[in-house]
C-alpha cells in the first residue's frame, strides 16, 4: 500500500513535466514557424537540428519572438 502511495505522485510529477515540455515545444514552434517557412523552407524535412542551425544562421533576419525563444533555450 505504501508503495502505491509513493508511485502515484511520481507518475503525476512525470506526467506534468512531460506536458510542460510539450507546451514549451509548441510555444517555440509558434514563435518561429513563420521564420522557418520564410528562411528555412528547404531544410524543413531535414530534422530539428538542421532547422535550428538554419535559424541561427539567419538570426539577424528572424523575428524578435523567435530570437527570444532561441535565447531562452540557450541557442
Amino acid at each position: 500500500m505504501t508503495k502505491i502511495l509513493f508511485v502515484i505522485p511520481l507518475v503525476l510529477i512525470t506526467s506534468a513535466a512531460a506536458a510542460q515540455s510539450q507546451q514549451d515545444r509548441q510555444k517555440g514552434h509558434d514563435a518561429c514557424s513563420r521564420d522557418v517557412s520564410r528562411y528555412c523552407r528547404a531544410q524543413m524535412q531535414d530534422g530539428d537540428q538542421i532547422v535550428l542551425a538554419c535559424l541561427k544562421q539567419n538570426r539577424a533576419k528572424i523575428s524578435k519572438g523567435c530570437q527570444q525563444m532561441l535565447a531562452s533555450h540557450g541557442q
